[in-house]
Parts: C-alpha cells; structure tokens; sequence
C-alpha cells in the first residue's frame, strides 16, 4: 500500500503528463486530479446530482451529462457561482485522491495535480516534483498542441502561480527543456530517490 505521495505539478503545456507516464512505465501508480475531477460529476454521481440542483438543467446535456462547456460560461461570468462550485468539488476531489492513493499498490504514488500549489494540494503529499519549461515555450507548445492563440495560453499562464513561486515551493524540479531521452533518465534517477525514501518513512 503506498502511503508515500509524490506531488507531480507543472504549468501548461509543460509536460506533466510526459513525465507522469514515465512514472507509470516504471510501475508507479499514478492518481490524476484531472480524471478524478470528471468522475465526481459523472452521471448518477452526488457531485452531480448537486449541480443540476443549483444550477438546474441548463448544465446538462441531452444524454443527461454534464454541459461542461454551458457551465463554464456561468462559472466565468459570476465568481460567487465559480467559489460556489469549488467549495462543492474540490473536497470531494481532494477524499477521491486521497482514497486512491490509499489503495495504490505501488511503492509510492504520484498525485497528478495542475494547481498543485495554487489550489493547497501540496499539503496533502509528502514530497512535490514541478516540471518547469520557460513560459515562452509553454506558449509554443500549447498553441501547437490545443489549437489555441497564443493570447489564451498567456491568460491561463496568468491565471496560475508564476514560475518563481512553483520554484520556490517545489523539493525537486525536472528542466523539461530538452530531449524526452533525458528527460527518461532524470525521471529514473528521481525514481531511485522516492522508493528510497519511501522504505524509510
């Protein structure tokens, strides 16, 4: 049972998920707050269940999903709405991961958490990884992967903490500016660190 959780984080577009599916290739399990966040508002889900009561039915779609994207467009508009979502999601978030965590099988876990720092998640893991790239190539690779304009990836980079602050919190940093065969070795070397921490805590 793996009671030893890594903190994965890193900006947009900065290869996070690269990263955590190194971690997986060398049997870690990995628990992603961003499909963790989808479950809790599953169909049938209490997560749900609760929006479509604040909310009524305009977020759902016609099979009975969630309208992301209708949703989106409340929470942004009204930042009392967005708080009220927040306050409902998050905790039941944070019991999610917290549960998974609790039935990996792995030596250690890696939480996958975007807004590891802005959101507190940090104080919940015992050790946090931050993948930085610089924001200029946080921008190219975003615009090239999600077919967005360089002004949105400027937006959601300021929306989250600034690459000094990340910095500053993280125990450990991966430079993903290079090559993924580096990248691979700084991955394995961190590996070798966290299961040899994780069998004396």
């Amino acid at each position: 049972m793996a009671n030893f959780i890594i903190g994965l984080t890193g900006g947009i577009g900065s290869g996070k998920t690269t990263v955590a599916n190194i971690f997986a290739e060398l049997g870690i399990t990995l628990v992603d707050a961003d499909i963790v966040a989808r479950e809790v508002v599953q169909q049938g889900s209490i997560g749900l269940n609760n929006i479509v009561q604040h909310f009524g039915e305009q977020v759902l779609l016609a099979d009975g999903s969630l309208n992301r994207a209708r949703l989106r467009e409340i929470i942004f508009q009204d930042a009392s709405q967005r708080l009220w979502l927040n306050s409902l999601l998050h905790p039941m978030i944070r019991e999610t991961m917290l549960a998974q965590c609790k039935e990996a099988q792995s030596d250690y876990v890696i939480m996958v958490v975007p807004l590891l720092f802005e959101n507190g998640l940090d104080s919940l893991v015992d050790r946090t990884l931050l993948v930085d790239i610089s924001p200029e190539l946080q921008q190219q690779r975003t615009v090239a992967r999600d077919a967005v304009t360089a002004e949105q990836v400027k937006n959601i980079i300021g929306s989250q903490a600034s690459r000094a602050e990340k910095l500053s919190k993280a125990d450990d940093v991966i430079d993903n500016q290079g090559e993924i065969s580096a990248l691979k070795c700084k991955v394995q070397a961190l590996h070798n660190l966290y299961l040899s921490l994780a069998n004396n805590s």
